[in-house]
């Protein structure tokens, strides 16, 4: 063969290359190679014979591009091969990464990657079993050469930058974090919590350098955090001794220098090297010195983590802290249920921090829990609401709720309910408007709703509120009011059965001097009246229509949007309703102010209101010199952003032109027939 084996294994190389400039020259010069091949020859057979040139270099052209080809096939099925034997191995090395044999799935990662160079995830799967064996350079080193594989792969970035992290490459590990945000922006959320590592870990090491110089210039302060650290660690004294030693720990911390010194010189481990004060802090029945030493080390964590996220961290992942925060909250000890309580807001009043409980606390009984020291007529109720209200901005703490909501918590809840004038009344009203906001959550908001106990509770308060004017008693009500408006979102039977009662309720709570509670009684009544025609029948008979003309011509927007709605439900098919707005609002004087309103939900149920009155006798009649058809037609050919709008206005138009053909005249005039023609496809019967 006439080319010699390096020149073909140039050859394919430079064939086979991503520069287009490598090929190109790689063609031309194969091409000079064949035209100098066809030179030699025709020198070496010229004869005088006349015959036909044959084009031998396209020939031989065509037989290595065959050559070629048949290559490439080969390459192909043995690339096909290889990627099965890449693939087995990354699966034995993914059960060796599970069984935390780090060693064994590096192996079978390199005998992939032996197999298959060019496997992105055989890189970064090596480079994750890498950082647990803390070798940090070597997993960057993969986490580049998977991205010379596949430039946009997120996982080598987020592995890198927990390599540089560790190894204190501050910027590098945000620029890593960085990068990923620029390829996937819906990544927001972790690399939030990945450069809010980056950002304590850097603050924790700078700490740590500040503390050290200020033993090594031998302060004072700096050397007795260490020499009281020594001497707390001397075996089997007196528990009065331990307990003396860390009330003067306690106070020689005074700001982060000893607090890092607390950390760095073992400060957590007082627990897990000393049997007595273990015994004396996680013993479930405490004696008076067992209770004046588990104090102190209350006091004591208060102040070294207090505002320290690293000893946060340290403390709450202690496994004897970690198991014991709920027994202590649980103790019936007040003296270690206030430290207790004042320990765990220094976490849940930040977002880190409530992270953190978040992610190494069972949050699963702390509902219940907290729930109980609204029973408490000292400052730990108020503590306890403080932290649950944190709380609740955690979705993760929703999630944990579920699980004993109708076991635990909501037979509590009834409990304090129906006990108001025995408990806390600041820390219980708290506690409502808490449950309220946990019904943001639709599995515990359908939970709630179809407790009937709770239901119950919650109308024997309103009565209890209701025959005690107090200040404390009124928020008591105004938030009952609105965990109900929450749990009313929900449809069911049990809701349906208490309706009337619900609805009586509330018709009773609007002579209230509490404009607050009045309006929220009104937004019950728009919520529950849709449940019941029989709520709808006795609210009627006890004359909520004229009652919402008072408060329209009067109220606010909240106010006007739950009245109008309340008005909408009862003239949809009770023809007393209809009758009572005729007769209360002369000349749908209120209706016509509040289709001019600038709120759609509220245009829209006036909308709806005008067209079902207009079935009474005489109510057509005295819109004529008004300007109901120009104000119909406006919104009917209008653009809101609720269909419901144009289609109530189109309706009531619709109706008011039947009932009143002389309203037809106006129509013309302006030009209306047209629009309400177009607006009639909104509407399905009128």
């Amino acid at each position: 063969f006439f080319f010699s084996i390096p020149f073909l294994a140039n050859l394919v190389q430079g064939l086979n290359s991503t520069d287009p400039a490598v090929k190109e020259k790689t063609i031309a010069e194969t091409e000079k190679r064949l035209h100098d091949q066809e030179t030699s020859k025709e020198e070496e057979s010229k004869t005088t014979v006349n015959r036909t040139v044959i084009n031998t270099r396209a020939s031989v052209r065509d037989g290595f591009l065959a050559i070629l080809e048949k290559d490439a096939k080969e390459r192909a099925k043995r690339r096909k091969r290889n990627e099965h034997l890449a693939n087995a191995l990354k699966e034995k090395g993914n059960d060796a990464f599970r069984k935390g044999d780090y060693v064994i799935a590096i192996q079978r990662y390199t005998e992939g990657l032996e197999k298959l160079k060019d496997k992105q995830e055989l890189y970064t799967n090596r480079a994750q079993a890498y950082l647990k064996m803390h070798e940090y350079e070597k997993a960057i080193g993969d986490c580049e050469w998977a991205l010379k594989c596949n430039e946009k792969c997120i996982k080598a970035y987020f592995l890198m930058g927990k390599a540089h992290l560790a190894l204190k490459h501050y910027s590098e590990s945000r620029q890593c974090y960085e990068k990923i945000l620029q390829i996937d922006p819906q990544k927001e959320s972790l690399i939030e919590d990945c450069m809010n590592e980056v950002n304590l870990e850097e603050k924790r090491m700078k700490d740590e350098e500040r503390a050290m110089k200020e033993v090594q210039s031998g302060k004072l302060a700096a050397l007795s955090i260490k020499e009281l650290l020594q001497k707390l660690d001397r075996p089997d004294q007196n528990i009065l001794y331990y307990t003396g030693g860390i009330r003067l720990l306690t106070g020689a911390v005074k700001d982060r220098t000893e607090q890092t010194l607390f950390r760095t010189n073992n400060g957590f481990s007082i627990l897990k090297g000393n049997e007595i004060v273990r015994r004396g802090f996680c013993g479930e029945r405490k004696n008076t010195a067992e209770v004046d030493l588990s104090v102190s080390l209350l006091f004591l964590w208060q102040a070294v983590c207090a505002g320290n996220e690293e000893n946060q961290r340290l403390l709450l992942t202690h496994p004897d802290v970690n198991a014991q925060l709920p027994k202590l909250l649980s103790s019936g000890v007040s003296e270690i249920q206030k430290e207790t309580l004042a320990l765990i807001s220094l976490y849940s009043e930040n977002e880190n921090g409530r992270r953190l409980l978040v992610r190494h606390q069972d949050l699963t009984k702390w509902l219940q829990i907290l729930m109980t020291f609204v029973k408490s007529t000292d400052a730990r109720a108020s503590s306890a609401m403080n932290i649950l209200s944190d709380l609740t901005e955690e979705e993760r703490f929703k999630s944990q709720c579920r699980a004993t909501l109708s076991t635990g918590v909501l037979p509590l809840f009834a409990q304090l309910l129906t006990s108001a004038k025995l408990v806390n009344r600041a820390a219980l009203a708290r506690c409502i408007g808490i449950m309220g906001n946990l019904c943001a959550d639709v599995v515990i908001r359908m939970q709630m709703a179809e407790c009937k106990e709770c239901w119950q509770a919650c109308l024997k308060l309103v009565d209890e509120c209701f025959d005690v004017s107090v200040p404390k008693y009124q928020e008591c009500l105004f938030a009952v009011l609105g965990l109900m408006m929450n749990l009313l979102l929900e449809s069911n039977v049990i809701i349906q059965y208490f309706a009337v009662d619900i609805s009586g309720r509330c018709m009773s709570l609007l002579r209230d001097k509490d404009g607050r509670i009045v309006t929220r009684a009104i937004g019950v009544l728009s919520r529950v009246l849709p449940a019941s025609s029989s709520a709808v029948e006795e609210v009627v008979k006890g004359g909520v229509v004229k009652k919402m003309i008072k408060f329209l011509k009067a109220g606010g927007q909240i106010t006007s949007t739950y009245g109008i709605k309340t008005l909408s439900i009862c003239t949809r098919t009770n023809r007393q309703a209809q009758e009572d707005l005729v007769k209360s609002d002369k000349r749908f004087s209120v209706l016509l102010k509040l289709l001019d309103s600038e709120n759609e939900m509220i245009v829209g149920n006036a909308a709806f209101c005008l067209g079902q009155c207009l079935v009474v006798p005489g109510a057509a009649t005295s819109l004529l010199n008004s300007n109901v058809v120009m104000i119909l037609l406006k919104h009917a050919g209008g653009d809101a952003a609720r269909t419901l709008v144009q289609e109530n206005a189109a309706i009531a138009l619709g109706k008011l032109c039947v009932a009143e053909p002389r309203h037809i005249l106006q129509l013309r005039k302006l030009n209306g027939l047209a629009i309400l023609n177009s607006a009639m496809k909104y509407v399905h019967s009128i």
